[in-house]
């Protein structure tokens, strides 16, 4: 029953990317058209490009060739090389389409031609990532690693760190899809302490993102939706447009991990909630990654009936003018066929697959082909056509095999040993049967890896936290000791302060010693109040600005008045003065009169 949910996620990705960016179209336009300078025409250009990648792909293409004509003519290298990563980044919400695929490496690769012409270090490295991410969408694993490390060597000699916490986020990436899970969880970590550094609420979203990526991909689901719903939170301290119809995706997204964990309940509610929040902002493609979720969880559910009474509802048909408006056509004929076969009325299923197959066989897409050739020979299995059913299989397992996807391989095999089984060719059955052991083998060492990485996971994650729990207590202690070294030094201030008093210094020492010791004094207050108010103003500015002048009203007349007093006084009987001298006179009188009497 999965079989059709694993094609539409090679769709979702580019719905996902491309509502990243959604904002109403017509108020781009309108500040597109108000736009005087060319920076902010730029500006304007790339995001109507790229929002429209998800609702005219003919507009969203004039738009970003407009984008490279304004930047081109202003001759600024910096616009030009915008102006190519932003129509790379574009096409590569569709890397699922060769076309826009090779589109997107060819733009990337002119970002960094003009970027090496000019020196741009900066520019190098952020095209350099790019190009990583692109090839592991391909997947092309060597050149992503490659990439990636050209990328790192560049970043490490600048001081750019929301560049290095990209570059590790990009390692990771790279890691995970090469099945080095420790090595991309360190990355991730990494990523993720450099971004909480720097403050940069943007970047610490992405990096709660990636560890959430890494988590479902080691089945740790409550993991990754703990750091699904920081990403979410971290939403409150963005203030970019997008945040709005970044929350519709955020809250489908969750609603998906809940559905890998099999809260079937929880995962609908939070589907629900994403398509109001959709139908609120009043952009209607926003709802399509909801309207996928809802089909798919239908189908999860061995639910076949109602998934066909969803497909052909007024939601269903959102779902369908969206993949036609794309050319995604042969998306719905599949949907429809997959799910006639589940409710075994196989002429309508028939039907259907014949008008796919034309979409899927020209479909340069690897991983659709071998999903839609799977979901064929159970089709032609049910029906009994043996023969048909074990050239699609066939299909199934060497594609499977040349893009390194033991999985589907495995499950080809077993249908071909049947199959062959059946059809009375107990030879090829039997090699068949050797292979599928061959595939299972090797799942249940990568199952036991993932065990073990889940282990792993778990304990380099409690490493890290110790580090930083370490770290922080050594920082304390630090800062204990300078705050125990201040405390002394001011005490000493002022017992250096009342000595003075009694002996022959001049007022004007005594005034300098303690306007010293007083302003040490009350700044300390003052540092010490600042460093506790944290919890209470959370960093706000107005906040602090208040506490601050309210503080300051109290402790600065006291300052004023307290000084004044005591170094009045001091001055007024040190022993350079008449009242000194009698103050000490009477003291020593007192002492003289107590030796006397005990003689």
């Amino acid at each position: 029953m999965k079989k059709l949910y694993v094609f539409l996620l090679v769709l979702f990705p580019a719905v996902v990317a491309v509502a990243q960016q959604a904002a109403a179209i017509d108020s781009i336009k309108s500040a597109l058209a108000k736009a005087v300078t060319i920076e902010d025409k730029v500006y304007w250009l790339d995001n109507l490009s790229r929002t429209l990648m998800n609702v005219n792909l003919q507009q969203a293409d004039e738009y970003g060739k407009q984008l490279i004509s304004l930047a081109e003519e202003s001759r600024d290298r910096k616009l030009m090389i915008k102006a190519y990563m932003s129509n790379g980044i574009r096409c590569s919400y569709y890397a699922s389409a060769q076309d826009y695929t090779n589109r997107s490496i060819g733009f990337f690769n002119k970002a960094l031609d003009i970027a090496k012409q000019n020196r741009l270090d900066e520019d190098i490295g952020a095209a350099y990532l790019k190009l990583s991410a692109i090839h592991l969408a391909i997947p092309d694993r060597d050149k992503a690693l490659n990439y990636a490390n050209q990328a790192f060597s560049v970043i490490t000699g600048l001081k750019n760190d929301s560049l290095m916490a990209e570059a590790n986020n990009t390692y990771g990436n790279v890691y995970l899809n090469r099945n080095e899970k420790i090595l991309a969880l360190r990355n991730y970590l990494a990523a993720l302490r450099i971004a909480e550094n720097i403050k940069n609420h943007p970047l610490i979203r992405n990096c709660y993102l990636y560890l959430s990526s890494f988590y479902t991909n080691i089945e740790d689901y409550d993991k990754a939706i703990d750091y699904s719903m920081l990403a979410y939170k971290k939403l409150d301290d963005i203030k970019e447009k997008n945040v709005p119809y970044q929350r519709a995706i955020d809250i489908n997204s969750i609603g998906k991990l809940y559905s890998y964990k099999q809260s079937h309940d929880i995962a609908i509610s939070y589907f629900d909630r994403s398509l109001r929040m959709a139908d609120s902002l009043k952009f209607p493609t926003l709802k399509v990654p909801a309207y996928t979720s809802l089909l798919n969880q239908y189908l999860r559910m061995d639910q076949p009936k109602k998934a066909l009474e969803y497909f052909n509802s007024t939601s269903g048909q959102g779902l369908k003018d969206f993949l036609t408006n794309f050319g995604f056509t042969g998306a719905i004929d599949q949907a429809y066929a997959v799910i006639y076969t589940e409710l075994n009325q196989l002429d309508s299923a028939r039907y259907y697959f014949d008008k796919a197959a034309p979409y899927f066989d020209n479909n340069p897409n690897e991983a659709s082909k071998m999903y839609f050739y799977a979901q064929l020979g159970s089709f032609y299995k049910k029906t009994g056509d043996l023969s048909k059913a074990i050239e699609l299989y066939t299909k199934v397992k060497n594609i499977a095999d040349r893009t390194g996807q033991l999985e589907p391989a495995e499950k080809a095999a077993k249908h071909l040993d049947t199959l062959y089984a059946r059809t009375g060719n107990f030879q090829q059955a039997s090699i068949f049967n050797s292979i599928y052991y061959q595939y299972k083998d090797s799942i249940e060492k990568l199952n036991k890896e993932k065990e073990l990485s889940q282990v792993e996971a778990a304990d380099e994650q409690y490493r890290q936290q110790r580090l930083e729990e370490e770290k922080a207590e050594k920082k304390r202690r630090k800062n204990n000791i300078q705050y125990m070294a201040i405390t002394i030094g001011i005490a000493a201030l002022f017992i250096m302060l009342v000595v003075l008093g009694m002996f022959k210094v001049s007022a004007k020492t005594i005034r300098l010693i303690g306007f010293f010791a007083f302003i040490m004094f009350f700044e300390f207050i003052f540092l010490i109040f600042k460093k506790n108010i944290y919890s209470i103003t959370e960093g706000e500015p107005w906040k602090d600005l208040s506490f601050m002048i309210a503080l300051a009203a109290l402790l600065v007349p006291l300052h004023h008045w307290l000084e004044h007093k005591v170094i009045h006084y001091l001055t007024s009987h040190n022993r350079l003065t008449s009242s000194g001298k009698t103050f000490l006179s009477k003291v020593f009188a007192r002492k003289n009169n107590d030796e006397g009497s005990k003689t």
